[in-house]
């Protein structure tokens, strides 16, 4: 009986040993700097929101990468250099830029030429900015995950990208924030503090949820869980709940590294060769370049009607 409870004690032992000492890795990412929409706001407003999405990302210790649109660093034509100053407040946080083009157009609905441009001109003050710090420029965003309509569209793009020293960053953990963050925003302008809580805690479990579902298919998909990328955006919705959001996720094991440090997972260099409209997940990319069916897919999270209804937006 001994021998049996002495085994009984190990065998639980060593269960929790092997679960506690699994490590979750997560690169956050952020698009559309300075701040998403910024043309609808003051740039009172847009400090307001910057300087507290810094505030809290250097409370919460994670090591980010935000993706700018140079477009919005403009006011009335000519470089505002006062929202310049917001790259430059992120970069002295100890945080790193990344390029999303010029003007955050569609790879699947311009001309190849003109998608390239928009590139480069959108490195223009980001590349200064980061080789001033002795760094150097290496990540770039497409723009609503569209990464082109044909393989040679897209492996174009891919060429010109490596030609000019850049590294596609990819997203595993997809997800409709931004609709959430239209809905909150429209509380926010109704003063409704009650529903703007109500969207908040809803955002956060959805992400929760989010988390769960593409940690599944990766198992599913590769026998182990990637070290995931998130995509979020500047906005005023992650600026009052960010820290909640990191807080769900420390709690879901997950340790926070940079996007450099996740891309080291060899499980980044699966085939992708997706070329529909949607901008969709990595994970679902190498999914479906691996012949997985409608199955597969079957019981992602989607967005609350009544967030949809209130965001003014018919699909995700």
């Amino acid at each position: 009986m001994k021998l049996k409870i002495i085994l009984f004690f190990l065998l639980g032992y060593s269960l929790i040993f092997s679960q506690s000492d699994i490590i979750r890795r997560v690169a956050i990412t952020m698009d559309d700097l300075p701040v998403a929409a910024g043309s609808k706001y003051s740039f009172e407003r847009q400090k307001e929101i910057f300087e507290k999405l810094i505030s809290t990302l250097e409370s919460q210790n994670v090591p980010i990468i935000g993706f700018v649109n140079e477009s919005k660093l403009y006011t009335d034509g000519k470089l505002d250099e006062k929202k310049v100053g917001f790259l430059k407040l992120w970069l002295n946080a100890g945080f790193d830029l990344g390029n999303h083009t010029f003007s955050h157009r569609s790879a699947n609905e311009i001309p190849v030429a003109e998608y390239e441009k928009d590139i480069l001109d959108g490195e223009k003050v980001i590349r200064k900015l980061i080789e001033e710090r002795e760094k150097k420029l290496k990540y770039f965003r497409h723009p609503f995950l569209h990464t082109g309509r044909s393989l040679e569209i897209k492996y174009e793009i891919e060429k010109f990208l490596s030609d000019n020293n850049y590294t596609i960053a990819p997203v595993t953990i997809d997800n409709s924030e931004w609709i959430f963050a239209a809905a909150y925003e429209k509380a926010f302008n109704s003063d409704s503090t009650k529903l703007m809580d109500k969207i908040g805690n809803e955002y956060i479990g959805y992400m929760k949820s989010k988390f769960e579902w593409y940690e599944k298919k990766s198992n599913e998909l590769f026998e182990k869980e990637i070290s995931q990328t998130l995509l979020i955006h500047a906005n005023r919705l992650n600026a009052d709940y960010l820290g909640k959001l990191c807080k769900m996720i420390h709690e879901r094991g997950y340790q926070f590294v940079t996007l450099e440090e996740a891309l080291k997972d060899e499980l980044y260099k699966s085939k992708d060769t997706f070329i529909k409209a949607g901008g969709i997940s990595w994970i679902d990319r190498w999914a479906l370049t691996a012949g997985k069916t409608k199955e597969f897919f079957a019981g992602e999270p989607r967005t609350p009607d009544y967030i949809m209804k209130l965001a003014g937006v018919t699909s995700e």
